[in-house]
């Protein structure tokens, strides 16, 4: 059987010397073949490289016919390289012609050849082209012989990520690697963003593929694996895994991982062959991706996450860099592209570079959405492999009211979106128009808009969008964008910033809201079975009071002599709410005896998210002051949905007939008690939503200071009693749970009413 005269580590020296020659791309793709074919003794050896549009295209040969170089081509799945461009895997036959999947293309010339071996080129996973060698006889190919073809493909797979072979790609397509790409995600925040991307933890670029000494790089590669696995353990070992985000089980798989003997030896084997230890790490990991992408078990797909996150830790080891990117570096027109962040997180970059932001997990009332929608930058979420499909510095579009995203878009694409850019800021100096217009019904009904807010850079807007004031801080905000936890003092100071600038505005701070998917960095994370229906907000409050009462003597000092209105969550029973009204009652008190200035006027409320509250509405409305519609939380109890499911999420509309019948119930309950009501949910910043809840009764809605324009549009243009009516005659003739949504777009076409 012949073997490789050189072996692998021969045929990369021997390629690292033509990468370095000073020739043009189909000059140095044709030397590279030549080496190959003489270095495995074999006749042929072809390099297929895939175009933006998805087809193969022959780009180098030895031993077929030159004259179909770029002009022979194939689809994915088609012949036996088009099943190894489909499959990501390598293929191996002594006999080709034999294969069902053989398909002859008579130009090459190949019907001579039997023994085929073929690899992909593969780059995160992803397949950039075919490397193939055959012989005229009947052979089975040596391991040693796949492996020198596997390196050297990884070697060809980087070469082409360059961009060095795009000039000999047809103009129209270009290669794979650099192709423009469209992906649909979950739109999170409103806006367009044109941009280049930036990897929040960006990916090792290779520089240096083929070893100088392979002794030398395996123990490098010894000593990363050790250092990865030390840091692991100790994460674990101090107990406080929540402060990096990392929940155990996550850090368990990793270690679990990071002792793995395949796993170690392929990457072993990989520096053997003649790469060096980042090499290795990259080819293995890019194997392990192209076949786990195209796994149909998630179990087994999400363990991709965590194989990734273990890669890149050796890879950034290796090289000495850290695994996030430097905040004080970023672009002009950045869009940031990550797995998943932390409010925090975000807040560390420059806002002033930031026109939008990309991830792969996290739902729209995640607290990234919250923030993203805070800071004004468009915002998609769920989007595939985002951190594989793009490169730093790629031409991104990010479109956070429809959910997609344009990687590498063509000029035809960026011109138009950079025109809806154009159109939506023009509509934006339309709204900013309507600041000091009075937020009035056409048929005269006054009402209310507010903002929701979180964080300091929210109060700005109270000024930019003209909102009578803030229906709903989320003081959990500032817990969780802390490294420790808020001192007594330092929540005073936030609330009194916030306080002083609303000015005569009402602002209503709801108190701590952590627990379920809210945890905070700095405690001890509880395990439940459904966190959502455990201990979280109130529940937390009533059972650590003392948690509970220096965030309310915080809000009491803050607002001395000023009004005040103080709101719990996640209220279930009365009874929750008359403890909670104790412990307030406490402080005021206390401060009272030590000489501290009390609030000149105090209002308690509930938030209504809970449907159990829905059947004590005349008790809640006895004894609290007001009452504000959690929608979120509401429906997604109301309807048993888990909202970041994205099976089930939006299988039920919140304009629903059982929806609108809960939440006019509750109008109804409010206006008959003399309960000051308001909406602070996500439906109340939709401007059909809001219509529908205007014409339900509402008077006071709060919500992200982007949709207050919208919404004032809207019911600038509204006859509050015609749709009112409307929706009454629907929810009295519909018996079944049939959504009003097309009801009530069709009432607003016909009435010219922008939503």
């Amino acid at each position: 059987m012949p073997s490789a005269p050189g072996g692998p580590r021969l045929l990369l020296r021997r390629l690292r010397e033509i990468m370095a020659e000073p020739v043009g791309a189909q000059d140095r793709l044709d030397k590279i073949v030549i080496l190959i074919a003489a270095n495995m003794v074999a006749e042929v050896c072809s390099l297929y490289v895939m175009r933006g549009d998805g087809v193969l295209e022959l780009f180098a040969t030895e031993g077929l016919n030159r004259e179909a170089v770029h002009l022979t081509t194939m689809r994915a799945g088609e012949g036996l390289v088009g099943l190894i461009a489909a499959t990501a895997e390598s293929l191996a036959l002594s006999d080709a012609q034999s294969h069902p999947a053989f398909s002859y293309k008579p130009e090459t010339g190949e019907e001579i050849y039997h023994a085929f071996l073929g690899v992909p080129l593969l780059r995160a996973g992803n397949t950039l082209g075919v490397l193939v060698v055959q012989n005229r006889t009947y052979r089975v190919y040596a391991e040693e012989e796949l492996e020198a073809l596997q390196t050297t493909a990884m070697v060809l797979a980087e070469m082409l990520a360059s961009g060095e072979l795009q000039a000999l790609a047809p103009i129209e397509t270009g290669t794979a690697f650099r192709r423009p790409l469209q992906q649909r995600g979950t739109a999170l925040a409103d806006g367009v963003g044109l941009g280049h991307v930036v990897l929040h933890e960006p990916r090792v670029v290779l520089k240096n593929l083929i070893a100088e000494n392979v002794e030398v790089e395996l123990e490098r590669l010894e000593e990363a694996i050790g250092d990865v696995r030390a840091s692991i353990d100790e994460l674990i070992e101090r107990g406080d895994v929540a402060h990096h985000g990392e929940h155990r089980d996550v850090l368990e798989t990793f270690r679990m991982f990071a002792h793995d003997q395949g796993w170690l030896r392929r990457m072993r084997e990989a520096v053997t062959s003649g790469l060096t230890a980042e090499a290795a790490v990259e080819r293995v990991q890019s194997d392990n991706r192209a076949r786990m992408l195209r796994q149909t078990d998630p179990y087994l797909r999400d363990r991709l996450h965590d194989l990734d996150d273990l890669a890149n830790r050796l890879l950034h080891r290796l090289v000495g860099r850290d695994m996030v990117a430097s905040k004080a570096s970023l672009p002009e027109n950045a869009i940031l592209v990550a797995r998943s962040m932390g409010p925090a997180a975000l807040l560390d970059y420059d806002r002033s570079r930031l026109r939008g932001l990309v991830l792969e997990e996290g739902g729209p009332t995640s607290h990234i959405a919250i923030v993203a929608r805070a800071l004004g930058i468009p915002a998609v979420s769920e989007v595939a492999n985002a951190t594989s499909i793009m490169e730093q510095g790629d031409a991104i579009i990010v479109d956070g009211g429809t959910g997609d995203v344009q990687i590498r878009p063509s000029a035809e694409v960026e011109a138009a979106y950079a025109e809806k850019a154009r159109l939506r800021a023009r509509r934006q100096e339309q709204y900013l128009k309507l600041r000091d217009v009075p937020a009035v019904t056409k048929d005269g009904k006054p009402i209310n808009l507010q903002l929701n807010a979180g964080l300091l850079v929210d109060l700005p807007h109270l000024e930019d969008t003209g909102a009578t004031g803030i229906g709903l801080f989320r003081t959990e905000l500032q817990f969780m964008i802390s490294e420790r936890m808020p001192t007594a003092s330092e929540q005073q100071v936030l609330y009194a910033a916030v306080v002083e600038a609303a000015g005569d505005r009402p602002v209503t701070f709801r108190t701590l809201d952590i627990g379920g998917d809210k945890i905070l960095p700095y405690m001890q994370a509880v395990e439940e079975e459904n966190p959502a229906l455990g201990w979280r907000a109130i529940r937390i409050g009533l059972d650590r009071p003392g948690l509970l009462r220096m965030q309310i003597r915080a809000l009491l000092k803050a607002a001395a002599g000023r009004h005040l209105k103080i709101m719990f969550p996640m209220v279930a029973t009365c009874d929750e709410f008359v403890r909670a009204k104790v412990l307030v009652e406490r402080e005021k008190a206390y401060l009272s005896r030590h000489g501290y200035p009390l609030p000149a006027d105090l209002k308690l409320g509930a938030m209504l998210e809970v449907p159990s509250l829905l059947f004590q509405l005349t008790e809640i409305c006895a004894v609290a002051d007001f009452l504000s519609i959690g929608s979120n939380d509401l429906m997604q109890f109301l309807f048993a949905i888990d909202r970041e499911n994205r099976r089930v999420a939006e299988r039920f509309d919140p304009l629903s007939a059982p929806m609108l019948r809960a939440l006019k119930r509750v109008v109804d309950k409010a206006a008959s008690s003399d309960c000051e009501l308001t909406v602070c949910g996500e439906i109340g910043g939709r401007p059909l939503e809001a219509m529908a809840l205007i014409g339900l009764g509402f008077r006071s809605l709060s919500m992200a200071p982007t949709s207050i324009g919208p919404v004032k549009a809207m019911l600038l243009a509204l006859d509050a009693d015609l749709v009112g009516t409307l929706i009454r005659e629907k929810l009295t003739l519909d018996g079944g749970g049939n959504s009003l949504r097309p009801t009530l777009s069709a009432f607003a076409k016909a009435h010219g009413i922008p939503v």
